[in-house]
Order: structure tokens, then C-alpha cells, then sequence
């Protein structure tokens, strides 16, 4: 009887193992987005528009402005095109790991740094 359920069992797991997780990336090349996150108890906003090579960010009223660098259709670098101290210098890689029909989550982190965090953005 445990051969009968082992062999029930290992095409469900061989199933699993191969779900990729839907990642329509090119929607998102372009277009005018949102990202909230949390700082303190505090929610905080940031939009930006994509032109493919170029982000158009707000946040809190102030506006900058990064070039982008497509490695793939799911990975680009961000680096800021007029940085204001040392942290804003250092360029960015963001990797998108799953999408929907209007947002995307993703992982990031400052290049040389381990320290991965994730977010997720929503298309306006």
C-alpha cells in the first residue's frame, strides 16, 4: 500500500517543482506606477513613470530622475541621474518576480550588498 501512495505522490511533486510563476515583465516597461511601503508605522508613497530607459520618481513632493539598464525583460539596474550624496551614487539592481494584469512584485538591492528586500507595484 505505501508504493501505491509513493507513486501517486511523485508526479504531484514533479507537478510542483515545475510551476514557474507568471511573469508577463515587458507590461511593465513602461507606464506610470505606485509603490507604498511602511517606514516606522508610517505608509508612504512613491509614483514614477517608466520610459523604458529613463524613471520619473516622486516622493514627497520632490522629483528625481534614474536612467535604466535592462540586463533581461525581468531584471534592470537603477541608478540616479543626479545623486545628492553617497547612498544615492550607488546603483540599484531590481529583479521582477511575478506579475499580474496590473502589478508586479519584486526583489531589490544595492549592488555589492546581499541584502535583498522585496515590494510590490501597482500600474496606474
Amino acid at each position: 500500500m505505501q508504493l501505491k501512495k509513493l507513486l501517486y505522490l511523485v508526479p504531484f511533486l514533479f507537478l510542483i517543482s515545475c510551476y514557474n510563476a507568471e511573469r508577463n515583465c515587458s507590461d511593465f516597461k513602461t507606464g506610470k506606477f505606485k509603490f507604498e511601503y511602511e517606514v516606522n508605522g508610517v505608509k508612504k508613497t512613491t509614483v514614477f513613470e517608466r520610459k523604458d530607459s529613463i524613471e520619473i520618481e516622486t516622493f514627497e513632493g520632490k522629483t528625481d530622475t534614474a536612467t535604466i539598464r535592462w540586463v533581461n525583460d525581468c531584471e534592470y539596474v537603477l541608478q540616479k541621474k543626479h545623486p545628492k550624496n553617497m547612498a544615492e551614487e550607488k546603483a540599484i539592481q531590481m529583479k521582477i518576480l511575478t506579475t499580474s494584469n496590473n502589478s508586479y512584485t519584486f526583489e531589490f538591492n544595492i549592488i555589492g550588498s546581499d541584502d535583498k528586500q522585496t515590494g510590490t507595484v501597482t500600474k496606474l
